[in-house]
């Protein structure tokens, strides 16, 4: 397979550039002593002093001359220039221990690119929304209703926590629900996304794969994707703004720093090259499993014409780097060697690095000439952007003031009898919502991911109450909220998303153990089921025999020799409840 190269994003403009002792000194001291023979003053400059003697009330002055004493002096000319050129010496040396550092982790950090490891992109899981409690409620709500009312007005006080003890259940209730189905909405969205990166959307993959090149050194761009094929734009840093000198030792052994020749400063500048085509590939790879390649072409600005010019391209597989063990800087090299069609302007033994004719390559010419060069030297990463929290919680002024819409009323759905079935739309094997909506007695929801033979693969396919996740994410308990009289307890399952062994999954009520009420304490309970387009409803039978039963199937069949889902009706039911179900399916309860 030979290289070639697609500009495939509708609409995409192309913008490139490259990443990268003091000493003080004054008047002595003035100084005075006192004893048995007077007062002394010493003035401090030079050999006077005055003295007054207060021992018999006469009062005498005595003013003479001391020995002379030698003067101290200062440094002279010559020592101070000594000093002086000591200290340049001193900061020169320091300086260029400090350009030895910063070139030797320059030089690392270029070429050791290619030796991160980028995790492989999975499906999105995203978190469940805050877990709200009937306390948090009322607080919220005391604390706006008791605004504005004095500590001692008893009675407004009372009142207003009577209303707020009101509204506090219908907050509650209103933002659970909002949250689930915002959670509901996101959970729904990623699922969707991630089919797309799978099934290699072309604008969904090069979204995703310039979202995670957004904070390389070097700036790297997808720009089109076909038969699996992904192509990619990387922008080089320019040889010029590589430094001109490099660490080395002298004859005694001591660091220094020399110039370097041409052929070393191309090496180093082809060995940054590999290293950001290695590690580009590799995270373009990672970001998009089902890339069985990339499809690479470097740009950089020619010394000799000052203009961009394609230095490099060719093609480089998934096998191939997952084969490939890259441990040191110089492995950076191997990128030559290890991708397919390669060409490259620049080698190790060259000093001169010139374009490549790209007249006969349509798609490396339109790469050229819609390239824009912004004359940048140094690429600066773009700021990540400022997270939002999906799942902030709407104030209870703000409800107060605009309420959130009510919980919707039943669906209008399909009711199925026991035993009743039918082939699930192809639209619903993307999402499906459960209800399960009841009043009377206390019930919960579970789900069941069964193999061929009716059983579970293991413990962790049961979804219940403490554990609300099953099969990767793609069956969720969402919870129980309030509808008036009712109580719902929602859930999601995602089909397409399911592991392939997972044939079948078994929609579930039981009763709460602990009150001993079977489901003939339940009324008006059902549970509806609804795609994208349509809706089915399964009554739950008021049975007091029963603690536990089955409401409803989905499993895989093969309808018009093509592989399908189906729904049906179940209402098998178990006298001793959540045991019993869940010993039926293989689940060890022990």
């Amino acid at each position: 397979m030979g290289f070639g190269f697609r500009v495939g994003v509708p609409g995409l403009g192309i913008r490139v550039s490259t990443r990268g002792v003091r000493a003080s000194a004054g008047p002595r001291i003035a100084r005075v002593s006192v004893g048995s023979g007077g007062t002394r003053v010493s003035s401090g400059l030079g050999p006077l002093f005055a003295s007054t003697s207060l021992s018999s009330g006469r009062r005498t002055t005595t003013t003479r001359r001391s020995a002379p004493r030698a003067r101290s002096t200062g440094p002279s000319p010559a020592q101070l220039d000594r000093a002086r050129r000591a200290a340049e010496r001193a900061q020169a040396e320091a300086e260029r221990h400090a350009r030895i550092a910063e070139l030797r982790e320059l030089r690392r950090r270029s070429t050791s690119v290619h030796l991160q490891q980028f995790p492989t992109a999975h499906a999105p899981d995203i978190p469940p929304p805050p877990a709200l409690t009937p306390a948090w409620a009322t607080a919220e709500a005391e604390a706006f209703h008791l605004r504005g009312i004095g500590r001692f007005s008893r009675s407004a006080r009372a009142a207003a926590r009577a209303a707020a003890a009101q509204d506090a259940t219908t907050y509650l209730a209103a933002e659970q629900t909002r949250l689930t189905r915002l959670h509901h909405d996101l959970d729904r969205d990623a699922a969707t996304w991630w089919q797309a990166v799978l099934a290699n959307d072309e604008q969904t993959v090069c979204d995703a794969v310039n979202a995670a090149f957004a904070d390389n050194p070097a700036a790297g761009c997808a720009v089109g994707l076909e038969d699996a094929v992904l192509s990619v734009v990387l922008r080089q840093q320019d040889i010029d703004t590589l430094p001109d000198q490099t660490p080395a030792l002298t004859s005694a052994g001591r660091p220094t720093l020399k110039t370097l020749t041409k052929r070393d400063r191309t090496l180093w500048w082809l060995t940054v090259l590999g290293s950001n085509v290695l590690a580009t590939v590799a995270e373009a790879l990672a970001t998009a499993p089902a890339v069985d390649a990339v499809d690479l072409a470097v740009l950089s600005r020619i010394p000799d014409t000052g203009r961009l010019g394609v230095v490099a391209h060719g093609r480089w597989t998934r096998h191939a780097l997952a084969a490939a063990t890259l441990r040191t800087p110089e492995d950076a090299l191997r990128f030559l060697d290890l991708g397919e069609d390669v060409t490259c302007t620049a080698r190790t033994t060259t000093t001169r690095i010139t374009a490549i004719d790209t007249a006969t390559n349509p798609g490396l010419q339109a790469l050229v000439d819609t390239a824009i060069d912004d004359g940048l030297d140094d690429h600066h990463p773009e700021p990540a952007p400022e997270q939002v929290d999906p799942y902030a919680i709407v104030p209870f002024a703000d409800w107060t003031a605009q309420p959130p819409p009510a919980l919707p009323a039943p669906t209008q759905a399909q009711p199925l009898t026991p035993g009743q079935n039918l082939v699930l739309p192809d639209d619903a094997e993307t999402d499906l919502a459960l209800d399960f909506r009841f009043t009377g007695a206390d019930a919960d929801l579970t789900l069941l991911l069964l193999a061929t033979d009716g059983r579970v693969r293991g413990d962790t396919d049961f979804a219940f109450y403490n554990h609300p996740v099953t099969g990767g994410g793609a069956a969720r308990l969402l919870g129980k909220t309030a509808a008036g009289t009712h109580t719902v307890e929602r859930a999601s399952v995602r089909l397409a998303a399911l592991p392939h062994d997972v044939r079948r999954i078994a929609i579930s009520i039981n009763m709460d153990v602990d009150t001993g009420l079977t489901c003939g304490a339940l009324h008006d309970a059902a549970l509806t089921i609804t795609g994208p387009s349509t809706a089915w409803t399964i009554p739950t039978p008021a049975d007091p025999q029963i603690r536990a039963m089955v409401l409803a199937e989905l499993y895989r069949h093969t309808h018009d020799t093509r592989p399908v889902w189906k729904l049906r009706s179940v209402g098998q039911g178990w006298a001793d409840g959540l045991a019993g179900l869940a010993r039926a399916h293989g689940v060890d309860i022990t």
